[in-house]
């Protein structure tokens, strides 16, 4: 199976193996952001959201500066309270566009950070592919949410942001911290605030269907 999530395409109904999985239909949500303790809790995993307002760009260079800022009791230079930060390093802009490319890192890459930022109240985080064990238990403790957004499409997903600007670590190059305005930024919920997660319960609804056989697929 792929490692990542599809983009999500028709209804809101959840799609595995081609066929439409009736008995498991997700809504189709319109938050903002910063994102609030209740919007955070309401969501699902499975659930298609489309997000308006302001979040934030790190990624690993980023993550482990901001540790290294911890670790000398300075402050951050971006609160983490309620924020949503996105694993993403864009390509230049072009000509009348406020960023290139936007696509998700691959998020493992920040896993042995976002604990302690998750402690420090970040609400949401946005990538692509499996979380660690001790994510999913910062998610869970703080009552956040892990989003994903589609991978290969940067260029579609660029659309949705409207202004961006470097608040931190310009020397970093791409890999700074930017603020981004973004209007129906699409995203799905891959692990939500209860913990339940979309890799783990689409696994199992794929053994279910195709019993001995995916064995040889999943391993």
């Amino acid at each position: 199976m792929d490692r990542h999530i599809k983009a999500p395409t028709g209804s809101s109904t959840a799609k595995l193996n081609g066929e439409n999985k009736q008995e498991k239909t997700n809504m189709d949500r319109h938050i903002k952001a910063p994102l609030t303790d209740e919007d955070a809790g309401s969501l699902r995993s499975g659930d298609y959201v489309y997000i308006t307002g302001t979040i934030y760009t790190a990624r690993d260079a980023a993550h482990l500066r901001m540790c290294e800022t911890l670790d000398r009791a300075e402050p951050l230079p971006v609160d983490m309270a309620n924020n949503i930060i996105y694993y993403m390093g864009p390509s230049p802009a072009r000509e009348n566009r406020p960023i290139g490319s936007a696509g998700p890192t691959t998020a493992s890459r920040m896993d042995k950070y976002a604990p302690r930022l998750l402690d420090l109240g970040l609400k949401g985080m946005i990538g692509k592919g499996k979380r660690s064990d001790a994510v999913k238990e910062a998610i869970v403790r703080n009552k956040a949410v892990y989003f994903a957004a589609v991978g290969g499409a940067g260029a579609l997903l660029s659309r949705s942001i409207t202004a961006s600007e470097v608040v931190a670590y310009d020397d970093l190059g791409t890999e700074a911290i930017r603020r981004l305005e973004v209007v129906d930024f699409p995203v799905i919920v891959v692990i939500d605030a209860e913990g339940n997660d979309l890799y783990e319960t689409a696994v199992e609804e794929y053994r279910e269907e195709q019993g001995d056989q995916a064995e040889n697929i999943i391993r």
